[in-house]
């Protein structure tokens, strides 16, 4: 054996025996702490040494008590909530950190096992504990259950003539995960501790009606006063609505208002006050009406005869919202809105604001023996005329400024063509009204629109002055039957029109005054043609008349054609071309007679 050898087998005997040794020495110290932790073991600062498995746990559990006496808090606002660890799922896990401390010296590499056994320094182990989250959300979910608030709207409404108010309530909600997301790390720390809460809030859209309660209980406090703000304050023209009905038409509905927001308004809905406002609408309203004036032939300007009238029409609408805009101000008597419309001409209207210079157009008919029935029939229509202004290309009808022809407006029974028959009815006479004018306007040249002839000739409307039938008249009439039958011209010029009528015991004269623009009138007639004789006359019983009696009651009248001609130029130029055609009715006499009468036997066939 070498030297190498020798030093080889000692070092290796060396070294078993130093294992045999260490060996020796580890299963010495083993055997005396075969089921307990070596000496200079701690756990979270408690000190094991010697402790059995059960010793061990007994003194962690006794020593640490963090899960039992900790305190965590949880705030909302100033109210505060306190949980122990263990409430919230937070237990120490004694069997894991008893397990650790005595697997220390344990290990099965003798030289390891021996210098874990002989440190020279304590070791001192983390406990294990176990967080069990299920526990700690419950927990939380039940704080979540105590803040909830669901949110609540204002809410407004009404019991009879009560205003129910009901406030809103802002609606609040924790939020659950955030809490849970903060408690492991506090709980680990072993340590008490405050979780300041997360809560949302979910405010109602509309929390407060305050006002428009009080708004309502406004509007309901009294009745509701419309008043015509243009009638007489001693005997106001106006409507009372008492709070009872007021009630029926009060509406609460939710709108956005002009900052985007929602809100309650309050008012009276418009579906009950339009209907209301326009059934009282027609009542109220006055159309404009032109000033009447004469003109003065000395002067030559106008002299006021009837003053112009405002007109004004009710704005449904606007009425109905000032209603409301009111009714929330507290107040409960409020005037209806209108929009007031001038008249073309007014008072204070001038001769040379019109136009109206000179007269440009005369006509005079004659009814020598007519009624006195008859006669006050033609002063009530033609006084309907007198001052009337047309205006510059304004078309005239005469049904229109006459309107109803009754007993109520004036009107009294004379002769009228009815049918095929002459006899007693209201406003007899107004045809001659209508004559003399459609003759002033063809004479005058102005643009005939609409004319009608009566069914056969009227010995009035080809009168002369003297009382004389002058025969070229025939073809120059026109009758108005309002509303079917009318007369209308057009004033063609760039002047108004003044109209004036005169009434005599037998004329009626028609003028027009304004500005001429120089036309010129021409005419001609074929005169009577065409010539029909009238049929034999027609009998007819009548048993208020005596026996022997007989009476005519209408008149015959040869039936003819007449054919006008006008034509109207200015400055060599045509402008209007007219050709008139009236074909008059041969009419039979009729005569009345009483029960019992004879008739002559030439005239039996015609009864």
């Amino acid at each position: 054996m070498n030297i190498l050898s020798r030093i080889l087998f000692s070092s290796l005997g060396g070294i078993g025996i130093f294992l045999l040794t260490a060996g020796s020495l580890t299963a010495s110290h083993r055997y005396s702490y075969d089921d307990r932790v070596y000496p200079g073991v701690s756990v979270a600062g408690v000190d094991v040494t010697g402790l059995t498995e059960r010793e061990v746990a007994e003194k962690l559990r006794a020593a640490l008590t963090y899960p039992q006496t900790g305190r965590i808090a949880f705030q909302d606002g100033p109210t505060v909530w306190v949980a122990t660890p263990f409430e919230l799922g937070f237990v120490l896990d004694a069997a894991s950190s008893t397990t650790g401390a005595l697997e220390i010296g344990r290990s099965i590499d003798p030289l390891f096992a021996l210098t874990s056994q002989f440190r020279p320094e304590p070791v001192d182990l983390a406990a294990h504990f176990i967080f069990d989250e299920r526990v700690a959300r419950g927990y939380l979910q039940q704080l979540a259950n105590t803040i909830r608030v669901p949110t609540v709207e204002a809410s407004l409404g009404l019991n009879g003539l009560e205003v129910v108010l009901h406030s809103g309530q802002i609606g609040r909600e924790m939020d659950v995960p955030a809490a849970l997301a903060a408690l492991p790390d506090l709980l680990r720390s072993l340590k008490d501790g405050l979780i300041v809460l997360q809560v949302n809030e979910s405010p109602p859209v509309i929390f407060d009606a305050t006002l428009q309660a009080e708004i309502a209980r406004e509007i309901l406090s009294e009745p509701l006063v419309i008043r015509d703000p243009d009638s007489n304050p001693e005997t106001p023209v106006e409507w009372v609505i008492e709070p009872d009905a007021l009630a029926g038409m009060l509406s609460i509905e939710r709108v956005i208002d002009e900052e985007g927001k929602e809100v309650y308004q309050v008012g009276i809905r418009t579906s009950e006050l339009v209907p209301f406002l326009t059934g009282i609408a027609p009542g109220l309203g006055v159309s404009p009406v032109n000033a009447r004036f004469i003109f003065n032939d000395d002067t030559r300007e106008l002299d006021l005869l009837e003053p112009s009238t405002t007109g004004r029409e009710l704005l449904v609408q606007a009425t109905a919202e000032r209603i409301n805009q009111q009714l929330a101000l507290g107040e409960h008597r409020i005037d209806l809105v209108f929009d007031y419309l001038l008249p073309a001409v007014t008072s204070d209207s001038t001769a040379e604001d019109l136009g109206i210079t000179e007269l440009v157009s005369s006509q005079t008919t004659y009814f020598y023996g007519s009624s006195a029935s008859r006669l006050h029939n033609i002063r009530t229509a033609s006084s309907r005329f007198h001052g009337i202004l047309v205006p510059p290309g304004g078309t005239f009808s005469m049904a229109a400024v006459l309107g109803d022809i009754s007993l109520d407006t004036g009107y009294a029974e004379a002769l009228i063509i009815f049918g095929d028959r002459t006899i007693q009815g209201v406003g007899g006479g107004v045809c001659q009204v209508s004559t003399t004018l459609f003759r002033a306007v063809f004479f005058g040249g102005f643009q005939i629109d609409e004319r009608y002839s009566h069914a056969y000739r009227v010995v009035y409307y080809e009168q002369a002055s003297n009382g004389s039938i002058n025969t070229n008249l025939a073809g120059l009439d026109a009758t108005v039957f309002v509303p079917l039958v009318d007369f209308k011209f057009t004033n063609d010029t760039p002047h108004w029109l003044l109209m004036e009528t005169y009434v005599t015991n037998s004329s009626l004269t028609w003028k027009f005054y304004s500005t001429s623009d120089g036309r010129t009138v021409e005419w001609t007639t074929t005169g009577l043609q065409d010539r029909v004789d009238p049929p034999k006359p027609h009998y007819e019983e009548n048993p208020d008349l005596d026996k022997g009696e007989i009476k005519q009651v209408d008149w015959a009248v040869d039936g003819a054609n007449v054919t006008v001609v006008r034509t109207v130029t200015r400055e060599g130029q045509v402008i209007h071309e007219d050709v008139i055609v009236t074909r008059y009715q041969p009419w039979r006499a009729v005569y009345e007679y009483g029960p019992g009468t004879d008739i002559p036997d030439d005239d039996k066939d015609a009864w």
